[in-house]
């Protein structure tokens, strides 16, 4: 359920809350992410967003969807520099949270706590399936969870996982079409 910012603006008097945009790559979490930002800029809240400086795929300061929707952001090394730089604010967006540290969820808890409306957008499970980063914990303490799902390239149905095309143990790899499509269930459990 989508709540009007005006809902957030009396919320925020009283408390703040945790939203979370989450699914598999190629879902559009970054562009609503983007899209709730945007309203709260209409709203003309006093907003801040933020993502890993280790996400330079599109552009160091702005969050980038896959579709080119931009917004400006603040790199940051860490978790515990949002809450450093997102003080006087709010609306906090942060994107890619599965790439942050397993302080992030004390930071939007914090923020939450202080009557921040904290939006945060990432991948809920890596390329193996398994539960990634801090997102599990982030989701457990949000007010909404948003599941968004791609279409999978293989049959056509909802798809929730991020099937990895290139040879890579590691757990981090950023990549686009050409590293990751996404995938349904049945289809991504095929050889």
């Amino acid at each position: 359920m989508l709540f009007s910012e005006d809902v957030f603006r009396r919320k925020s008097e009283h408390g703040g809350s945790i939203e979370v945009v989450c699914g598999s790559m190629f879902s559009g979490k970054t562009e609503e992410l983007i899209r709730r930002l945007r309203r709260a800029q209409i709203a003309r809240l006093h907003v801040e967003i933020f993502k890993p400086n280790t996400d330079t795929r599109y552009a160091e300061a702005e969050v980038v969807s896959h579709n080119q929707t931009s917004i400006p952001c603040s790199p940051v090394e860490n978790s515990s520099s949002i809450l450093l730089l997102g003080s006087n604010v709010q609306v906090v967006g942060i994107d890619e949270a599965q790439f942050f540290d397993e302080e992030l969820p004390n930071v939007c808890n914090t923020l939450a706590n202080r009557g921040v409306r904290v939006i945060v957008a990432g991948l809920d499970m890596d390329y193996k399936g398994k539960p990634f980063g801090p997102m599990p914990a982030i989701m457990a303490m949000a007010e909404s969870v948003t599941k968004v799902h791609a279409v999978c390239v293989k049959c056509g149905n909802p798809a929730l996982y991020s099937y990895r095309l290139v040879p890579d143990d590691n757990r981090v790899l950023l990549g686009e079409k050409e590293s990751y499509e996404p995938r349904c269930r049945s289809c991504y459990q095929l050889p």
